[in-house]
């Protein structure tokens, strides 16, 4: 089996990138306290050894500094990404909007600053590593606004989504009617695996020209894919936002 498309229960596989010996250390000693839950699956201090270490390795998650000696890791996280297994927590000391949101375009599935307690980086990479999101309300609706103005321009004729299937458009439209729930409960409803879901999602993704959920999710409601109401139905876009401990 795949290491991203582990079993529930399974063990999360986490790549740390992180420039700082000391705050390298801690959070070495912190995943790997959490065995068999989540184990450190490799360590990175560069930038060439980030990129190297991911697709060698294939974690389920990445935790990552965006500042790695100087060199920002925000132009490098689509190749991180590349090889679909892993997913990127972000773990900074910036609170630059401009920056976080941009890791966000890029892939970025949740964003930690380094002042939480330990407890809050466990359990996003739990939720990050289901599938599920990790921004505060803030960073939703900011990025969230940023995707419906960038794409309210109109579309060239045939329309991107003109070329989806009938599976396709009932995928999209079950992700959308239940955007709160993580990749594998959408797989069930559809009784489908969450392996052919994710091959459903990369042709969805390509055709739309999207790269995630939540694009998908904008693409969607903006061309009325499925109604509102499905979509409110749904509850809010994804779940996995920043909580209390």
């Amino acid at each position: 089996m795949s290491h991203g498309l582990q079993e529930a229960g399974g063990t999360i596989r986490v790549l740390l990138v992180e420039d700082h010996q000391t705050m390298l250390w801690g959070l070495q000693t912190l995943v790997d306290a959490e065995r068999p839950r989540m184990e450190v699956a490799g360590t990175a201090r560069s930038c060439p050894d980030a990129l190297a270490n991911a697709a060698r390795l294939a974690p389920d998650v990445i935790l990552l500094d965006l500042d790695l000696g100087g060199v920002s890791m925000i132009e490098f996280l689509p190749e991180l990404l590349a090889s679909g297994l892993s997913r990127a927590l972000v773990l900074t000391a910036s609170h630059d909007t401009d920056l976080l949101d941009q890791a966000v375009r890029r892939g970025a599935r949740g964003i930690l600053h380094k002042e939480v307690a330990a407890s809050q980086v466990l359990k996003a990479i739990e939720k990050i590593h289901r599938g599920e999101l990790w921004f505060d309300a803030a960073t939703m609706d900011r990025v969230f606004g940023q995707l419906l103005r960038a794409r309210s321009a109109p579309q060239p004729e045939p329309a991107p989504h003109a070329s989806l299937t009938a599976r396709e458009r009932a995928i999209v439209s079950a992700a959308v009617q239940h955007s709160g729930s993580a990749n594998h409960e959408v797989a069930q409803r559809l009784f489908i695996s969450e392996h052919t879901l994710r091959n459903h999602l990369t042709s969805i993704y390509r055709k739309l020209n999207v790269s995630n959920r939540l694009e998908m999710y904008v693409y969607a409601i903006r061309h009325g894919l499925v109604q509102p109401d499905d979509a409110r139905h749904g509850g809010p876009p994804f779940s996995g936002r920043q909580e209390s401990a």
